[in-house]
């Protein structure tokens, strides 16, 4: 059964002024033409949405019953036509984007706001990934949008651009691990204890290591490891001071260090407006 869209307007306008000549009135229509439609609406759905008995018309036990759903679907209809209306003007329905723990997320709930201003129609899904990961997953056309630690090369399908905000990594272990009691350390003394490491799904596993390094493919398992005392780790700076109370950085030569994010994406899928805008608000330098 197909019901005019006209038809739904002029139920829910008549039930909500109380009369058809109101409704009428609201839509610049005769009144005639009004109960014609509604009439014909009862027709269509077999019962009686209005008692005409008295003066003005008043909701049948059924026409209250199916007022909701009435505007329900006129508002369905609205979200229909809205997409539609964003997807002839290259407008993406859903936009994804997949970060790295490196990714500073200082200032990305205001970002977040922001498109949720500009872009209300657009749903937003973040994923959570570390280097090759963030590749496959763009590469793939999972992601529109990836954020890693620099690579030196990228594959010729992939764009990429530096982030205005570098990230920092130190190397940090529980404060209760021996080797959080040294002044200073050197790789030799690293090289005695547990290695936590990062590695991503794609990575080819190592050679056994004899206990001597265990791996996860996020950051912040690491942190969780490195936080009971398994061993050392390489860490975000920002992780640690947000996530990671009772942990100590160790004092090495050359360390922490600063590393470039880039933004990544796919050159055989262009980037519709919400990904370009997140893309711009990422490259723009955070207010001082």
């Amino acid at each position: 059964m197909s019901i005019a869209n006209d038809a739904l307007i002029a139920f829910v306008l008549a039930a909500e002024q109380g009369s058809f000549s109101a409704a009428a009135r609201s839509l610049g229509k005769r009144q005639s033409t009004i109960s014609e439609t509604i009439a014909n609406l009862e027709i269509d759905l077999g019962v009686q949405l209005f008692d005409r008995a008295g003066r003005q018309p008043q909701l049948t036990a059924a026409g209250q019953r199916l007022l909701p759903y009435a505007r329900q679907t006129l508002a369905t209809q609205d979200s229909l036509r809205q997409q539609a209306q964003l997807l002839a003007a290259g407008q993406e329905p859903r936009l994804t984007i997949v970060l790295s723990d490196t990714f500073h997320t200082g200032d990305f709930d205001v970002m977040l706001a922001s498109f949720a201003e500009r872009f209300p129609q657009v749903e937003l899904e973040c994923l959570v990934g570390e280097q090759d990961d963030v590749l496959a997953l763009v590469q793939g056309g999972r992601a529109h949008l990836g954020m890693l630690t620099a690579q030196a090369t990228y594959r010729a399908d992939l764009a990429h651009q530096a982030l205005a905000r570098p990230a920092e990594t130190a190397l940090y272990v529980a404060a209760g691990h021996p080797l959080a009691q040294l002044a200073s350390v050197d790789e030799a003394e690293l090289r005695r204890w547990r290695e936590l490491r990062l590695r991503t799904y794609q990575d080819t596993p190592q050679p056994d290591s004899g206990g001597q390094c265990w791996s996860a493919p996020s950051y912040l398992l690491l942190m969780e490891m490195a936080l009971y005392g398994f061993g050392w780790a390489e860490l975000p700076h920002w992780l640690v001071a947000r996530y990671g109370a009772g942990l100590q950085r160790l004092a090495l030569p050359g360390w922490p260090r600063r590393q470039r994010i880039d933004a990544v994406w796919s050159r055989r899928q262009p980037l519709g407006p919400a990904a370009a805008w997140v893309l711009q608000a990422l490259l723009t330098p955070p207010a001082a």
